[in-house]
């Protein structure tokens, strides 16, 4: 049962794959594009455009594979902070890393970088925020996880007026609307170089997570009854608060911030495939990269200017954030 849940995911990420190459301005049909995708490494007669395969490989597989990865990244972050802070409410963004990550692009548009200093600068800023959080984690005594929790909220709310004063500073016809249209999520830039940004942090943190999945499971239990199994609570917290940070650190020096995934589809994924961390984990990841991929591709469709897919996140995750206040309090 619990391998079926895993394949049905799996056949829904490569059904939106394949769709959302044939939508858009300059459709590829499933078959053409797998033969364009083949022709790198296989002698295959090439029966299409130039600009067909110009558009696969220089704009629609960079972006596609982009919304996957950060997509697989929130989705996944979210799961294993909500798991390991008993806390179903917890986003990625808990430990400051949006927040960060958020400050650090827009002060790289501020002093003119390029995108791909824009990233990197978001990326260093993010794993600095969660850093900041995690020295402070350690000097609570007692309770570090609410330690951490509070950190969290104090260091995103110092970043987010830090974020605020740069945009007060910024230039108002070029660098306030860049600023702000980052902030709103989008994955418009996504190219071949950003996809490079992200690829090793989030392919490794997940790979690591999925390793350790089943002593995440122990940590939904008590202190003293996962210690008696012989883990080591505070090393694997640790481990999983770092990846699951640098996960989100990553994805948001890319697409910007984009909330709600990581809230959202950790949710969904336990509704239907229970609590079990060697399932959830991938699981989530193969829904949380379908999600934001077909988001992205409504996003770049729906209207002649593309909407920044922060927002329409927004108005998907809302209502189910809703919903889950009210099951919660019926249930109470």
């Amino acid at each position: 049962m619990k391998k079926r849940i895993i394949i049905a995911f799996i056949i829904i990420y490569i059904a939106v794959f394949f769709i959302s190459f044939s939508i858009g301005r300059f459709p590829i049909g499933p078959v053409e594009l797998i033969k364009i995708l083949l022709s790198r490494i296989l002698p295959i007669n090439a029966d299409w455009t130039p600009q067909a395969e110009s558009v696969v490989f220089n704009i629609r597989l960079p972006r596609i594979l982009a919304s996957s990865l950060i997509g697989a990244a929130l989705s996944l972050s979210g799961l294993i902070f909500q798991t390991i802070f008993r806390n179903p409410m917890v986003s990625p963004d808990v430990l400051g890393a949006s927040a960060g990550a958020g400050f650090g692009a827009s002060l790289a548009i501020l002093l003119g970088l390029s995108s791909l200093g824009i990233s990197a600068v978001s990326f260093i800023a993010g794993l600095a925020a969660v850093s900041i959080v995690w020295l402070i984690g350690k000097t609570v005594k007692g309770n570090q996880v609410l330690g951490l929790v509070l950190g969290g909220i104090m260091v995103s709310s110092i970043f987010q007026s830090a974020t605020s004063f740069v945009k007060l500073v910024a230039d108002t016809d070029n660098q306030l609307p860049a600023i702000t249209y980052f902030l709103m999520g989008s994955l418009a830039g996504a190219g071949t170089e950003e996809l490079k940004i992200i690829i090793l942090p989030i392919v490794l943190s997940s790979a690591v997570m999925i390793l350790l999945s089943w002593r995440i499971d122990i940590l939904s239990l008590s202190e003293e009854e996962a210690m008696s199994l012989g883990i080591n609570t505070s090393a694997i917290r640790g481990i999983a608060i770092v990846a699951a940070s640098l996960m989100t650190a990553s994805a948001v020096a890319v697409s910007g911030v984009i909330g709600w995934v990581g809230l959202v589809i950790p949710h969904i994924t336990r509704m239907i495939a229970g609590t079990e961390a060697r399932v959830t984990f991938p699981s989530s990841m193969l829904l949380g990269a379908a999600f934001l991929t077909a988001v992205d591709t409504i996003s770049r469709t729906i209207s002649t200017s593309e909407i920044p897919i922060g927002i329409l996140t927004s108005f998907i995750g809302a209502p189910f954030f809703l919903y889950l206040i009210i099951r919660e309090g019926r249930r109470a």
